[in-house]
């Protein structure tokens, strides 16, 4: 099992080394010029800026220095934020998004789980028909539209109520981040849901039920014991990326809503062009998501009695 997670480990810093190494390359093929702004308008003081931000080196030099500074946890300064730092805004606004993320992933595991398990006890029958129908839309609709009716049925109830019961948009209590984190779980509740389906009808069909049935065992405990336990493996599979996802993955959701999110900023910074805190940002979702995938593989490992790691 040690040797197993040491190669989870090396391969998961490979992998980061690679994500910036592609982003790195991939800004600087991007058309535009981030020191062609309202700062630059002599040509004295863009070479001041090039300098400070070392855009003037050649650019191996650069992706060295990218590297190093990478390597110490130092993504630079904002070539936008005046005197701001990419560690500061990453600091700042991550803990927003992964505080909505985390409900948002509770409301999509909860209701995957539930109403995945649902619809294969009632497979073919009305509950599994209208549930099943529920997760075509959540698959297939995209979250900003979500987002828009969220925000649209809360202005309706509270001009119905004549008070405020939720609020439509901001931070800063658990109630403005319920209507955001349903909509930005409803996706991978869908898709948790429907892999849930599958994986508890293949389960029903097998041997280990037959006999927990022959011996005589109860339904709600050859469910929950045998059926449910057992079909969950596959969703906690998919749920450190998915986790990941979700709270990395809520730039349109924090835009609708006014959240003050790592999501907010990082569609800021690609529309003026700051190198900078995209490469930050997306190593650092890169190296998040592949923290959460290496921890759900050692987590399965412990789970499934069938799964021997050396």
């Amino acid at each position: 099992m040690l040797r197993y997670t040491l190669g989870r480990l090396l391969s998961g810093v490979i992998t980061v080394w690679f994500i910036a190494t592609a982003t790195f390359l991939a800004m600087h093929a991007v058309p535009g010029d981030p020191l062609m702004n309202e700062k630059a308008t002599t040509p004295e003081i863009r070479q001041n800026l090039a300098k400070k931000y070392g855009l003037d080196r050649p650019l191996p030099e650069q992706y060295v220095i990218f590297l190093s500074n990478m390597a110490q946890g130092d993504f630079g300064l904002s070539f936008t934020q005046q005197n701001r730092r990419v560690n500061d805004i990453i600091r700042d606004h991550f803990p927003v998004s992964a505080a909505l993320g985390v409900l948002a992933i509770a409301f999509a595991a909860a209701g995957g789980i539930l109403w995945g398990a649902l619809t294969a006890l009632y497979r073919n029958r009305l509950p599994d028909v209208i549930i099943m129908f529920l997760v075509i839309l959540g698959i297939s609709v995209p979250s900003f539209v979500f987002a828009a009716l969220g925000q649209l049925a809360l202005v309706n109830l509270n001009q119905w109520s004549g008070t405020s019961i939720l609020p439509v948009a901001g931070w800063g209590t658990l109630s403005h981040m319920l209507v955001p984190s349903l909509v930005l779980g409803l996706g991978t509740m869908a898709l948790l849901t429907r892999l849930m389906r599958s994986s508890m009808l293949e389960v029903v069909n097998e041997d280990y039920i037959k006999t927990a049935k022959a011996k005589g065992l109860s339904a709600p405990r050859i469910f929950f014991k045998h059926q449910l336990r057992n079909a969950i493996l596959p969703v906690i599979t998919v749920l450190g990326p998915q986790i990941a996802a979700i709270t990395t993955g809520g730039f349109v959701v924090e835009l609708v809503f006014a959240i003050p999110g790592l999501g907010r900023y990082f569609v800021q910074a690609v529309q003026q062009l700051d190198y900078t805190v995209i490469m930050g940002t997306t190593v650092f979702y890169g190296a998040f998501l592949v923290l959460m995938v290496i921890i759900v593989d050692i987590i399965y490992g412990f789970i499934d009695p069938r799964v021997r790691l050396k």
